[in-house]
């Protein structure tokens, strides 16, 4: 995987990298749960579509973080492994994962924040920063 945490106070920071923005939808993807899952512990009994639409690559992994968010909230849903496809407004997946237990949540995440967020292409690799309220 191709991301690192970030230490902040009262958030989880995380650089998330990709050699394309399938890649890099993929690395946020995982990124976001192993924040707040032992994901090494799910099954991977369950499986979820995510299609999500916006105008600009920004917003467009905001709005993809956010349903993992919901996701997580209503669902208890954790991923272990996807595959992502980003075209120019619009990101499709699919997600493999499992139902998590309060034994398998590490912090509960409250909001994906737009504070420092950014999607950029820097040196030939697509790079996200994320900033997640907890």
């Amino acid at each position: 995987m191709k991301y690192r945490f970030i230490n902040h106070t009262a958030d989880i920071a995380f650089e998330v990298f990709g050699n394309n923005l399938n890649e890099l939808f993929e690395n946020a993807t995982m990124a976001f749960y192993n924040a707040f899952v032992h994901v090494e512990r799910l099954d991977e009994d369950m499986s979820v579509e995510v299609e999500v639409e916006a105008e600009s690559v920004d917003y467009l992994l905001f709005k993809w973080l956010n349903e993992l968010l919901y996701l997580f909230d209503t669902e208890f849903f954790g991923g272990r492994r996807c595959e992502v496809e980003v075209s120019e407004n619009e990101a499709k997946g699919k997600i493999v994962g499992g139902r998590s237990t309060p034994e398998n949540i590490k912090i509960v995440p409250k909001a994906i924040t737009l504070h420092d967020f950014k999607v950029e292409r820097k040196n030939g690799e697509w790079y996200a920063f994320v900033m997640v309220d907890i």
